[in-house]
């Protein structure tokens, strides 16, 4: 756990309850918690562990709180300790102690916050994993950022993480990527065909039709000329051109989908192949460990209620017992023509984690893959055995839909169809749209309204947390003028004075800043990064207050004109705040602004 005043004093709370309660299981005193008030006038603390342990105890909730506060109001730097409600004890830290926070800040600089709680434990974050079949589009963004965040996230609470990306590049879908770029080199080289007349040799017709694939065609034609074509600029048998021109076209659909990434301030670590999944056997490896051990038969499925899914069949299957670990119906992992369902290559796409060392996997999928949550967990199960490792989360990301004026906007230059990723990157900034998916917890709907979100008011909570560092960056530029660059470096800061710091507003904002290591913590372990966005939001709203309330207070300013030790006191405090709000934005994948424009 990080160094906070939080797991500071529920140290103490701990010691308190076990002195209280003698025989209290470790399960239970682990279970005590430290959270801060909602309201200040309540103090800065409150734990329940009069609630837990009364049972235990056999006593009344309120008897043990009792005791509880008369035994910490002892401890240094607990200034209040009352009862409250059913078996609540509100705790009043000292003035000092809030105070304290600004210097562990400009000592630590922007790491604080960083926590242990992950203990170097490897996390594989796999995210995105678009279909490499055209541009990433809006319904990609959603889990691109909130998987990003939470492997930032992760990364900060002590997780050594890995972030991964899977190319789905087997497959039907692929196929007809294939079948509509060889269109594209078709008309590239000038072929005499008409669509409707190619599109009848296309199994299934053609199902890519977005521009995007004319530069691939015109590309395929510098390459290969008219080699990948019959006489007369025809199409050829699809022996002799299908690999070369899928090969070549997923290679740029991904080369396309990296740079729409990089415009997100996406990174992956990893990037792995399901064709090279296949080919390197890592398939069938994965099936054969399930047959050994007793979970695959052959068998013929129930036909399920309403829609039936592709890979249902009225024939013997290979089927998965993933009844055996939660599922509600075993699954089929070969079609009885002996090929693989998709959730046979998953598997051995999962395997292939495992066996790479991870102790937990995280899958960040769109919402509409909810019915495949259960089947994937219960392959994992199988496949990590007695070791019960690794634990398999998957994150699932709802829809987003854009407008304007209250209207569904369609921006697409390229694809026609759909709102691509680059262009609402173009609208609104990078920095805007990862913010804004973070501004709603992922399994909920939300709306990206685009002009909510460019518009400068305290309603955007965009603008809201890069207004707030831009205001600390202007106070601190125009305190170097009055006391010199070296007299406001965060390490000359850390040892300024800091009992001037007395008011309402000013320890609001102290006290906002010493809960940030601890919503690190348990933003990692609920796998929330919309925490931290939320956490930002309550930061600034406290900094503009104070801000604010210096118009009317003169002694609330941050310059003082005629008191440079003063003026020093009241610097630390905000570079302390635009620290926090740095590392926020960090976890968050967003940049810090100096100044508004």
């Amino acid at each position: 756990m990080s160094d906070s005043l939080f797991v500071r004093y529920l140290s103490h709370v701990q010691e308190a309850v076990r002195r209280i309660v003698p025989d209290l299981p470790d399960e239970v005193a682990a279970r005590v918690e430290l959270t801060p008030t909602r309201d200040a006038a309540h103090g800065d603390m409150a734990t329940n562990a009069a609630l837990l342990v009364a049972k235990i105890a056999r006593r009344r909730p309120a008897e043990i709180a009792a005791e509880l506060a008369a035994a910490l109001v002892a401890v240094p730097g607990i200034a209040k300790a009352e009862p409250a409600g059913p078996g609540f004890v509100n705790l009043t830290l000292d003035a000092e102690i809030l105070r304290s926070v600004v210097s562990d800040v400009l000592r630590a600089g922007e790491s604080y916050g960083d926590g242990a709680i992950g203990q170097g434990g490897r996390v594989n974050v796999e995210y995105v994993s678009a279909n490499p079949t055209g541009p990433m589009h809006v319904g990609h963004c959603r889990g691109a950022v909130v998987g990003d965040a939470l492997a930032n996230l992760l990364l900060k609470a002590g997780y050594d993480v890995t972030k991964e990306y899977y190319i789905n590049d087997a497959g039907a879908q692929v196929s007809a990527l294939a079948w509509a770029a060889y269109w594209r080199y078709l008309q590239a080289i000038g072929t005499p065909m008409d669509e409707e007349a190619f599109a009848a040799l296309v199994p299934g017709g053609i199902q890519y039709g977005g521009d995007y694939l004319v530069p691939v065609g015109q590309a395929l034609a510098e390459l290969h000329g008219t080699g990948l074509a019959a006489t007369g600029a025809v199409a050829a048998p699809v022996d002799a051109w299908f690999a070369t021109v899928k090969s070549f076209t997923v290679a740029e659909m991904m080369r396309m989908i990296r740079e729409d990434l990089e415009a997100l301030g996406v990174r992956h670590d990893v990037f792995t192949s399901e064709a090279q999944i296949l080919a390197d056997g890592m398939t069938d490896r994965a099936i054969g460990r399930l047959d050994a051990l007793g979970l695959l038969y052959e068998g013929v499925l129930e036909p399920p209620k309403g829609k039936l899914p592709d890979d249902w069949e009225a024939r013997p299957q290979t089927l998965f017992r993933s009844t055996a670990f939660g599922d509600d119906v075993d699954r089929p992992l070969r079609k009885s023509d002996g090929s693989n369902t998709y959730f046979a290559n998953d598997i051995g796409y999962h395997d292939d984690k495992i066996r790479r060392g991870a102790d937990v996997l995280i899958d960040v999928w769109g919402a509409d893959h909810g019915g495949y949550v259960t089947r994937m967990k219960a392959a994992v199960k199988a496949l990590a055995g007695k070791a019960g490792k690794p634990d398999l989360d998957v994150l699932l990301c709802q829809i987003v839909r854009i407008v304007r004026d209250g209207q569904p906007v369609r921006m697409s230059k390229r694809a026609g169809t759909f709102v691509t990723l680059r262009d609402l990157i173009d609208e609104v900034g990078r920095d805007a749209v990862r913010f804004t998916m973070l501004t709603r917890k992922a399994d909920a709907q939300m709306e990206f309204d685009l002009d909510q979100v460019v518009a400068q008011t305290r309603d955007n909570p965009v603008f809201y947390v890069q207004y707030a560092h831009a205001r600390c960056r202007s106070v601190l530029r125009a305190a170097q003028e009055m006391l010199g660059a070296d007299a406001i470096t965060p390490v000359a800061l850390a040892e300024a004075p800091l009992d001037g710091l007395e008011s309402d507003a000013e320890l609001a904002l102290l006290r906002r800043m010493a809960q940030w290591p601890r919503t690190i913590e348990g933003a990692a372990q609920a796998k929330e990064p919309h925490r931290v966005a939320f956490y930002l939001g309550e930061l600034a709203a406290d900094f503009h207050t104070l801000w604010n309330r210096g118009r009317d207070d003169a002694t609330l300013r941050f310059l003082q004109e005629d008191d440079p030790q003063a003026t020093r006191t009241k610097l630390a405090m905000v570079e302390a705040t635009a620290t926090v709000i740095r590392s926020g934005l960090a976890v968050l994948g967003v940049e810090p602004v100096e100044e508004m424009r």
